[in-house]
């Protein structure tokens, strides 16, 4: 038997003194950084935005953690590498496996849901499949038959979905006193091609002058619903008399029109666009409900059938977690009492009577008569359900302790915020009780009240203590001050960044000069005061109805800045960012927009189109003239769109190159420096710059393109030079190194410098839109509308704009903020940052719990009223803010 070969030694020092050690560390924007970094301990990298430490914490230790798993599995699963891509770092020792829990959005599909990531669908599946209280002579069915998303368990009319669609007369034609002509039918396409229509209609020998309403019922019908698609003569321009006498004598006509009835049209389209405007356009014409075979529970009526403690499985997962987890309390602990013997109210009475009186906060097992109670269950079935209930009530209180009992398990994902998402995440992670793990979190107080800061806080010490390591990645100062170990990356940011400032314990780096986060971290005194503004006017919403807000009033202060808090949950976003941007936009005349939840991934999977918002808007409202909602939602979906086509500034740049003595020789014009148009852009990948690799039985993989290695242009584009720069080289610039290069061209600087004072200047010209946060595709769009020119009267929404942020970026955005009320217009911020807050003119505090627990006005005034209100569960944070 040959000698066994010694085993590679591991590092020695590492080992020992229980430090990651990180040497020559290179990507992005880091400078050679060498780092010492402590394990089984909670690590805060702190830093302005841009200044390297996402690249330190995710691009770096990350990176290499994941590179290492990958070279430890089958060799045909190391092409991951490839795609995972290899840090620029020369050592790493001492590392143990990481996890990481990112910032993301959730999937657009609508089937996705807080149960499916959190996996208590699965658990409460089986409970009802193995414990379920079944009606007599029913089989037992399977788990995957309580399932929407399964062919066995989804409702047969719904297709799982829990709404059905109509497109009838009245959404489509919705003044029958208009004529066609006049575009009665509002669900036709505009311009040439709803012309197009009328005219074959009048070829077809239909009356486009006569009131809708008049015409006879089977015309309608058939212009409406029909789905055959004649095609005919159409004589553009023609009246109906000169049609007509141009049909008898077979006169050539000026095209061959193909008919599409106004129904097919909706649905073709809304099945087969590309386009997001058009989708939201169509889909106003479709009437959405609750399906009437499973009341909008997506279920067939087998599964419906099967309850536990009363209600079925619907039913339960309609609950918030918190009301959910009472209901379920019971049977965890093997309680299952027999009922008494007097009559019992019908299944359907006690149904609504559990929901009515859990969700007012009361007991879901009250009463001698309650049929929610399982008496009927078998031994076997009774320990099934008592071993499901205790892991659901489990569970249920990871989430709960990170403040997210008031979300329900069937609250779509694409609904919750990043934040939401990541807690949801960390809580499964807390569950799985792993090991000598290191924990990447990437702003995990991000949207989170400071409240249920304390939560977070305690999940992170529940992880450390479980042996793990926690680096977090966090602008919020209390979380570094409770850090056992602080990385600050700077000073600044991009070129001016990617160094280590400080290493070490929190206090430490009182002593750093050069550091931004000091000023900040261990500066206690109140901010400036300054006078507070008054109101000019008042936007009165009454009657507001959406999500938890039930007829609430509310009144919104006019040219003032005004902040609105809550803790996570309470109904501050539904009031502002939804019923308050809706109401303003039906009084300006706009449609409110659908949200990306709201449009479907796939044709068949139809999202409920948003219901009109109950409610109305009253008081000043001839104040408004324009609504700017600055939003957080992409500013792009593809990689070819990016900050310099966004904001605009490319198109001057792209006339200067083409003005240069090259450019005119070569008879170049502006389009040919776009990558999007092809005389300019390389060949070979079409302007993206990367190529698809191809390979058989394994997912594509990625690499820059071989021709123009990711410059995106092609060889002769590339040539012509602006001050010594090509067009591609300018897309790497940052905003900052930009502002340098462009500082004579001020059609160019303009935007330029704006994206500099909002905090941005560390991003890339062209670095694509899919790359970018939230928070900075709101203050790209913010930087964007800065850019116009500026008037009064306006209304500015934003939803936690400083999300994403270091505190001396937040002041930049401030000051930015309220140049915009000193201008004349009203800003509105939803905001959780309590220095913001303290600078507001007017505070709104929204709750006072989370859920069903909020949607009520808590308190309105100044934030030194609102600090005093005893109600208030943001007073405290406020007060101390305040100083």
């Amino acid at each position: 038997m040959p000698p066994r070969r010694p085993a590679t030694p591991a590092p020695v020092e590492p080992s020992r003194d229980g430090f990651v050690r990180v040497r020559g560390a290179r990507e992005h924007n880091l400078k050679d950084v060498d780092v010492d970094i402590p394990r089984d301990a909670l690590v805060v990298f702190s830093g302005v935005s841009g200044s390297g430490k996402s690249s330190l914490a995710f691009g770096t230790l990350y990176a290499e953690a994941q590179r290492r798993y990958f070279e430890s599995v089958a060799p045909f699963a190391r092409r991951l590498i490839d795609q995972a891509g290899v840090p620029d770092v020369d050592a790493i020792d001492g590392l143990p496996p990481a996890v990481a829990l990112q910032q993301q959005r959730g999937t657009p599909s609508v089937r996705s849901s807080v149960g499916s990531v959190t996996t208590l669908s699965s658990l409460v599946r089986m409970l009802y499949s193995r414990a379920g209280t079944y009606p007599p002579r029913q089989p037992m069915l399977y788990a995957e038959d309580f399932s929407p998303n399964t062919a066995q368990g989804a409702c047969p009319e719904c297709h799982g979905l829990g709404h059905v669609y109509e497109i009838t007369e009245a959404s489509m034609v919705p003044d029958p006193s208009l004529s066609i002509r006049e575009k009665a039918i509002a669900a036709w396409p505009p311009a040439w091609h709803g012309q197009n229509l009328r005219d074959i209609l009048v070829t077809l020998g239909y009356d486009v002058d006569k009131p809708w309403r008049e015409l006879p019922k089977k015309d309608r019908d058939w212009i409406l619903f029909t789905e055959e698609q004649p095609v005919v003569p159409v004589y553009a321009g023609f009246t109906p008399k000169e049609t007509r006498a141009a049909l008898r004598r077979k006169e050539e006509p000026s095209y061959m029109g193909t008919y599409m009835g106004a129904r097919r049209y909706v649905r073709h389209t809304f099945a087969t666009t590309q386009s997001a405007l058009m989708k939201r356009r169509v889909a106003r014409f479709m009437v959405g409900s609750l399906c009437p075979a499973c009341d909008g529970k997506r279920l067939k009526r087998e599964a419906l059938s099967v309850t536990f403690a009363g209600l079925d499985i619907g039913e339960l997962s309609r609950l918030s977690l918190n009301a959910m987890a009472q209901v379920l309390t019971p049977a965890a602990k093997g309680r299952f009492d027999a009922p008494a013997t007097t009559a019992a109210p019908s299944r359907a009475a006690a149904r609504r009577d559990t929901a009515r009186r859990v969700a007012a906060g009361g007991s879901a097992h009250a009463g001698a008569t309650d049929v929610r109670r399982t008496p009927d269950l078998s031994e076997e079935k009774r320990l099934a359900a008592q071993r499901i209930a205790q892991n659901l009530v489990e569970r249920i209180g990871a989430l709960q302790a990170l403040g997210l009992g008031y979300l329900a398990m069937d609250r779509a994902t694409p609904t919750l915020s990043p934040g939401e998402l990541q807690r949801l995440r960390l809580a499964t992670q807390i569950r799985s009780n792993l090991f000598g793990v290191v924990y990447v979190l990437d702003e995990p107080s991000a949207g989170l009240h400071p409240l249920d800061n304390q939560a977070l806080h305690d999940a992170l010490a529940q992880l450390k203590g479980a042996g793990n390591t926690l680096f977090v990645v966090e602008h919020d100062l209390e979380t570094m001050r409770r850090a056992d170990w602080l990385v600050d990356v700077g000073p600044d940011a991009g070129q001016h960044g990617g160094q280590v400032l400080y290493s070490g314990p929190p206090e430490g780096l009182r002593t750093v000069a050069a550091s931004h986060t000091a000023r900040y971290l261990f500066d206690t005194a109140a901010p400036a005061g300054r006078d507070r503004r008054a109101p000019t006017g008042w936007l009165e919403l009454r009657g507001v109805a959406r999500n938890n807000l039930h007829d609430l009033d509310a009144r919104i202060p006019l040219g003032v800045f005004t902040a609105v808090t809550g803790v996570s949950g309470s109904g501050k976003s539904s009031l502002v960012s939804q019923a308050l941007v809706d109401l303003v936009a039906l009084h300006l005349g706009h449609e409110p927009e659908l949200d990306e939840a709201e449009l479907p991934a796939a044709p068949g999977e139809i999202a409920p189109a948003l219901a009109a918002t109950a409610g109305h808007l009253t008081g000043d409202v001839e104040r408004i003239r324009r609504l700017v909602d600055v939003d957080q939602k992409p500013i792009g979906r593809t990689p070819r769109s990016n900050l310099a086509t966004y904001t605009g500034l490319f198109d001057q740049v792209r006339k200067l190159f083409a003005a240069t003595p090259q450019a005119r020789a070569r008879r170049f014009d502006a389009g040919r420096f776009s990558f999007n148009v092809a005389k300019g852009r390389c060949e070979t990948c079409e302007g993206e710059g990367f190529v698809s690799v191809e390979l058989l039985f394994m997912p594509s993989v990625y690499a820059p393109c071989p021709t123009c290695h990711g410059a995106r242009y092609n060889a002769k584009t590339l040539e012509v030079e602006w001050q010594g720069k090509n067009i591609a080289q300018v897309l790497a610039m940052t905003v900052d190194e930009a502002l340098e290069f462009f500082a004579h061209e001020p059609a160019v600087c303009r935007p330029l410098k704006l994206l500099h004072d909002i905090g941005l200047g560390y991003l890339r010209l062209g670095q694509p839109a899919t790359e970018l946060s939230g928070g900075e595709a709101q203050r790209i769009k913010l930087a964007t509308e800065l850019q116009r020119a500026q008037r009064r009267d306006a209304l500015y929404v934003l939803d936690e704009p400083t999300t994403g942020l270091h505190p001396a970026d937040v002041d930049k955005l401030m000051r930015q903020l309220h140049g915009l009320v000193d201008a004349g217009n009203t800003v509105v911020v939803v905001e959780h940052e309590m220095r913001v807050v303290a600078q507001a003119d007017w505070v709104i505090d929204v709750g006072p719990g989370a859920g069903e627990e909020g949607g009520r006005i808590v308190a309105a005034g100044t934030p030194e009223a609102v600090s005093r209100t005893a109600a208030s569960r943001t007073g405290p944070f406020l007060r101390e803010a305040l100083g």
